[in-house]
C-alpha cells in the first residue's frame, strides 16, 4: 500500500503491456472484480494501458472471458504513460513492456512474464486466463492485508 503519510490517498494499481489487448485488460477486468467484492472502490484505482495500443481487445481474449461473464467487447486499448505509472503504488507489467521506469521510489514494479494470448487456441487462452485471474486475486491478498 502507498506509503505516504495521507491515508486519504487510494493505492493506485496498474497493468500494462504493449497492446493493451489481451493480457492487461483481463488483468482489469479481475481486479475491477476483486475491487467490488472486497469493498475497495473508495480506496483503489484502478489503471491499464499499453506502450503501443492496438485498435481493439483481441477477439480470443474477449471470448474466454465472456466464458466468465465479462464482457470486454466495449473496451479500448489505451496509451499509458510514464507518468501515469509513477503515480501507481503497483504496476504489473505482462512480460512484453517496453517500459523504462527503472527505480521509482513507493512504485512496487513486477513482471508477470505471462505469454500473448493473441492468436493463441481457446485452451491456451483460458490458461492464460486463469493465471493471470490468481496472480490479481494473490496480488489483492498482498496488500488488502497490508498495515
Amino acid at each position: 500500500m502507498s506509503t505516504d503519510t495521507d491515508s486519504d490517498d487510494p493505492t493506485r494499481i496498474a497493468f500494462v503491456c504493449v497492446q493493451n489487448a489481451g493480457r492487461s485488460q483481463m488483468s482489469t477486468a479481475f481486479a475491477e472484480r476483486e475491487r467490488e467484492r472486497r469493498g475497495l472502490e473508495d480506496s483503489l484505482e484502478i489503471l491499464t494501458g499499453g506502450t503501443d495500443p492496438a485498435d481493439e481487445v483481441h477477439a480470443g481474449v474477449i471470448d474466454a472471458m465472456a466464458e466468465l461473464e465479462f464482457d470486454l467487447s466495449d473496451r479500448t486499448p489505451r496509451e499509458v504513460t510514464t507518468e501515469e505509472l509513477r503515480s501507481c503504488d503497483y504496476v504489473a507489467t505482462m512480460g512484453c513492456s517496453t517500459l523504462e521506469l527503472g527505480d521509482v521510489d513507493g512504485v512496487d514494479v513486477r513482471d508477470w512474464a505471462l505469454p500473448d494470448p493473441d492468436g493463441g487456441d481457446p485452451e491456451e487462452v483460458r490458461e492464460i486466463r486463469d493465471e493471470i485471474e490468481r496472480r490479481v486475486a494473490a496480488l489483492f491478498d498482498e496488500f488488502s492485508d497490508a498495515p
